[in-house]
């Protein structure tokens, strides 16, 4: 079976429609062209591959802490989405709850974007994830996740980490970021999605040079603790990327069983679909 054709769930990806939902003029990058993509067209890109749902992740981009687009797609998609939504980092538990009643299942933070320092304060607002059973979604890069563990050492939050945890692909499997990672892993304390390899590889698609880190994730976490993502519309991408192409390089990394764990079975436990 073609990895196009099986089932999946894609467990990152972004809808932007700034015709219907203007970006507020706040938010620095305002996303243009083939970075743009609404939920109506996704929907339809999604039946091409045999995409069953997918966990929408509010924007940093364009949006920052307007959830419009996103709550309106997640409404549009009748079951098919779930949502990660973007709040200040002082939103209170009615708000949390508001949000998770339409469909949001967790919040992210994007250190990658605004650094760790914008987000010093967030451990009350971890609790209430907490309370609340929902994730709290990390995108990291370099050794950020090491300012992150005081914190998720106090706080039993569910965490999620994007995009392998963004290593440095010129630094090896050794880095200290990369290693905290894979002992969350080994704890069973996170799920990490194999996406975004275009963030970390230096020799670009087919990202061979991404695969020991895939492989270091994949062992250490184990596939159930792992989920697939596309990424898609590729934000700031810093070359062309299709939804076609990009599922090909996990045909060459997985087996089709693994494919089944990782990119139904994980995800349809993990993101309560």
């Amino acid at each position: 079976m073609s990895v196009l054709t099986e089932l999946k769930i894609d467990a990152h990806c972004h809808v932007l429609d700034p015709a219907r939902f203007p970006y507020p003029a706040s938010v620095a990058y305002h996303p243009a062209g083939q970075e743009m993509g609404n939920a109506s067209y996704f929907l339809q890109l999604m039946a091409c591959y045999q995409v069953q749902h997918a966990l929408l992740v509010g924007p940093n981009s364009g949006y920052g802490t307007d959830n419009r687009c996103l709550l309106d797609a997640l409404k549009l998609g009748q079951g098919a989405f779930k949502g990660i939504a973007v709040v200040p980092n002082d939103c209170d538990l009615e708000s949390l709850q508001a949000l998770k009643s339409q469909g949001v299942i967790g919040i992210a933070f994007n250190a990658a974007l605004q650094g760790f320092d914008f987000y010093a304060d967030i451990e009350p607002l971890l609790r209430r994830l907490q309370q609340l059973d929902m994730w709290a979604q990390f995108q990291v890069e370099n050794d950020l996740l090491l300012d992150f563990l005081p914190m998720l050492s106090r706080v039993n939050v569910k965490v999620m980490v994007d995009h392998c945890g963004r290593p440095n692909g010129a630094r090896g499997l050794s880095q200290p970021g990369f290693q905290a990672l894979l002992s969350l892993g080994r704890e069973q304390r996170a799920v990490v999605k194999l996406s975004g390899f275009a963030k970390f590889s230096e020799a670009g698609y087919p990202f061979v040079d991404a695969r020991p880190y895939v492989e270091a994730l994949a062992h250490d976490f184990g596939l159930s603790q792992c989920v697939w993502a596309s990424d898609w519309p590729y934000l700031k991408a810093p070359y062309r990327l299709d939804y076609g192409p990009m599922l090909r390089v996990y045909e060459q990394m997985f087996s089709a069983q693994e494919r089944h764990q990782l990119m139904w079975l994980s995800a349809k436990h993990h993101c309560g679909f």
